[in-house]
């Protein structure tokens, strides 16, 4: 089992959560990432997130990374969103 828990932050207050469950074997890590980030945005409805260096950086040694307003091309009217893997299989 596969999930991510997104988180949207304003102001050091959390305002929305979501954990997204994916237990597709045939999936590699990446992909279940994206696929729950896309469903993540989908119910929050957000434009999907740019991935730069540091959110990379950031996801490969924590497994979690914020996405601020330069990750998104359209405005944002929070601080953050905030994704972290809390299981995979």
């Amino acid at each position: 089992m596969f999930r991510l828990w997104a988180k949207i932050w304003k102001d050091t207050h959390l305002i929305k959560d979501t954990v997204i469950e994916n237990d597709a074997s045939d999936m590699s890590r990446t992909q279940k990432i994206l696929s729950a980030l896309d469903q993540v945005c989908y119910d929050f409805d957000l434009s999907r997130p740019i991935w730069l260096d540091a959110n990379i950086r950031d996801f490969k040694k924590h497994d979690k990374t914020r996405f601020s307003s330069d990750n998104f091309i359209e405005g944002i009217d929070f601080d953050y969103l905030e994704i972290h893997v809390i299981e995979e299989d």
